[in-house]
C-alpha cells in the first residue's frame, strides 16, 4: 500500500473511493490528523494532511515522527511526499512538476530521528541519496503514462519556516547548490529512511523564489492557490498511474 503525505494545496484526494478514516495513536504523540484509507484506480492508498486536514499546522512544529510511524504501523510501503515549493533554478516556473533528487538541511530544533533515547544505540544511517532511487524512477514512469511533464532532478533545500526567505537568503540557497526552496522534507525523508521506509517527492513549483522574476519585489501569496490548483489536478492523474505500477521491494 502506497501512502500519500498531502502538504500546502493538498488537503484531500478527491478521486479517492471507499474512503475510511482511522484515528492512529503512536509512541512520538499524534500525528497530523486521522489517516484516510481509499481506493485509486482499484488500488489501496492511505492519505495524511501534512499540516492537518484544516491546514492548521506550521512546517516546525509538524509531528514528523508520528506521522511516518503511523504510515508504517498501518503498513504504508512507500511513501509518496507532495509539497509546493519555491523555484529557485532560473528554469522552473509556477506550475511545474519537479522529482527531486537531493537535500541540503537548513532546519534546526526539530526532533529529527528515532533514534535519541538514552538506552537506544547510536545509530547512524546512509543518507547519501535520500530519495528512494527504485520510487523515483516508477513516479517518473507513472508522469510519462499519465501524459504530464514532470522534471527529474533538483535539490531540494529544507528551510526552517514558517516565513518564507529573504532575497538574499535565496541567493545563499542558490550559491549552495539548491534548485527548489521549501520547509518540510526534513526531517520527514531522514526518518522514513530511518524506519526503511521508501520516500520520494513530488514537488509543486507554487511561485518563484523571493528576488527571483515575478517575485523580485515580494511574492504574491493571492497568486498561489489557482497555481496549486491546475498542478495538483496533474499530480492526481500522475498518482493515479502510480498506484497501479508501483510494486513495493521486498523488506
Amino acid at each position: 500500500m502506497l501512502a500519500i503525505l498531502g502538504g500546502s494545496g493538498l488537503t484531500s484526494l478527491s478521486n479517492l473511493e471507499g474512503i475510511r478514516q482511522e484515528v492512529v495513536r503512536t509512541p512520538y504523540g499524534e500525528p497530523s490528523g486521522a489517516l484516510t484509507f481509499g481506493t485509486l484506480a482499484g488500488k489501496p492508498l492511505v492519505f495524511l494532511a501534512r499540516h492537518g486536514y484544516g491546514h492548521t499546522i506550521p512546517p516546525h512544529r509538524v509531528n514528523y515522527r508520528a506521522n511516518l510511524w503511523a504510515l508504517h504501523h498501518v503498513g504504508a510501503c512507500g511513501v509518496l511526499s507532495v509539497a509546493s515549493v519555491g523555484g529557485i533554478r532560473a528554469d522552473l516556473k509556477p506550475g511545474d512538476l519537479v522529482l527531486p533528487d537531493q537535500i541540503i538541511d537548513y532546519t534546526w530544533g526539530r526532533v529529527s530521528t528515532y533514534f535519541d533515547d538514552e538506552n537506544t544505540p547510536v545509530t547512524h544511517i546512509d543518507f547519501t541519496h535520500p530519495y528512494d532511487e527504485a520510487l523515483r524512477a516508477t513516479i517518473a514512469e507513472a508522469a510519462r503514462l499519465a501524459g504530464v511533464e514532470l522534471k527529474v532532478g533538483g535539490v531540494y533545500a529544507a528551510t526552517q519556516g514558517p516565513r518564507l526567505e529573504s532575497a538574499a537568503e535565496i541567493n545563499r540557497l542558490e550559491h549552495d547548490g539548491a534548485d527548489l526552496v521549501g520547509m518540510t522534507a526534513m526531517p520527514e525523508a531522514a526518518l522514513a529512511r530511518e524506519l526503511n521506509l521508501p520516500y520520494a517527492a513530488i514537488n509543486v513549483v507554487a511561485n518563484y523564489a523571493a528576488g527571483r522574476a515575478d517575485s523580485a519585489q515580494g511574492i504574491q501569496l493571492s497568486a498561489l492557490e489557482p497555481i496549486l490548483r491546475e498542478a495538483l489536478g496533474r499530480v492526481r492523474r500522475i498518482l493515479e498511474c502510480l498506484v497501479e505500477a508501483y510494486q513495493p521491494a521486498a523488506q
